[in-house]
């Protein structure tokens, strides 16, 4: 939506009957709003919900013709807390081109415990702190042949300095090839403190035969109905007693792995999505008209809005006069 403040303007001034479309990966308002609420120690509630950020993204949404949600989960938040039209909104999540090969190694020939993200995303780093301080140690113990691989970019020295072999806590930093370290793990943890949209990690690892242990934030809007590719529990100790059932119980291990391969035929192919994609994007060029008059408040904030940004670019000139 930043994108969208600097040069959504722009567009419409010189080319006012493109179609706009608004891509927003998440609902950054959410994961800043949860973010804030774990900083605070507090529950998440509307007061974080309705930050500055839910204020300047949602003003981004009405501006545009169509906005591309990631995950369901926040198309019905958006619907509901903030009374956007259904007729704004689509749903395209992540999108593979076909159905996974199910050729990873077998449970037998799989060992150890994996974990990826982007460090300079802050859910992730918060996550890989979580699992030093709170999890891994229990976790370990409890499996004193396990180890804990966290691969990601962006590492930093803060990261580095939780590198500690004796605890079995490896942290390996970027992974050249995902593929390869996904289907060498046994399980895939993903315990998120705050985070919105969907995780790719939880993708790669259906992708790549690995069921994942996680939180509520970390499967959000990843499964709809259909059972999740491992287990999911919010309280720390439950998890940790969960996980390690996963991890040695061969049978809901294969279980849970079909169930990832099932979650993404289901979900995620892109063969479900781009024919209504592209219908919809043609029914939006052929109609634009009708659907902006039918959302007339994306129009008058656009208008505000390029008058001010207007003005401001006058102010800018004069000033450095």
């Amino acid at each position: 939506f930043m994108i969208e403040e600097q040069f959504g303007w722009r567009v419409t001034e010189q080319c006012p009957n493109a179609l706009k479309l608004l891509d927003t990966e998440d609902f950054h308002a959410l994961r800043k709003g949860r973010q804030k609420a774990f900083k605070d120690k507090a529950q998440f509630n509307n007061s974080y919900l309705y930050n500055d950020f839910a204020k300047r993204e949602i003003a981004s949404i009405l501006r545009c013709d169509l906005t591309l949600m990631i995950s369901e989960f926040e198309m019905e938040l958006l619907q509901n807390k903030f009374n956007i039209q259904k007729s704004q909104l689509y749903y395209l999540p992540f999108l593979i081109d076909e159905p996974s090969a199910k050729t990873t190694p077998e449970f037998k020939d799989r060992k150890h415990f994996i974990t990826i993200g982007n460090f300079f995303h802050e859910p992730n780093w918060q996550s890989v702190l979580l699992l030093k301080q709170q999890i891994w140690s229990k976790l370990s113990k409890a499996l004193p042949e396990a180890e804990l691989h966290i691969y990601g970019a962006y590492v930093s020295q803060k990261a580095t300095q939780l590198h500690n072999p004796k605890e079995r806590f490896f942290v390996k930093g970027f992974a050249k090839d995902v593929k390869t370290v996904m289907e060498q793990a046994k399980v895939c943890l993903a315990y998120l403190p705050f985070g919105a949209g969907l995780k790719g990690k939880l993708l790669d690892a259906m992708q790549n035969g690995t069921p994942c242990a996680m939180n509520a934030i970390a499967e959000e809007g990843m499964f709809g109905n259909l059972k999740p590719n491992g287990i999911v529990e919010d309280d720390v100790n439950k998890f940790i007693e969960k996980t390690v059932d996963l991890y040695t119980n061969g049978s809901l291990w294969e279980t849970s792995v079909e169930n990832g391969y099932h979650v993404l035929e289901a979900r995620f192919l892109k063969a479900n999505f781009e024919a209504d994609f592209i219908s919809k994007i043609h029914h939006l060029k052929t109609n634009f008209v009708e659907h902006r008059q039918q959302h007339f408040i994306g129009q008058v904030l656009q208008h505000h809005t390029m008058q001010s940004s207007k003005y401001m670019s006058k102010w800018i000139e004069e000033k450095n006069k």
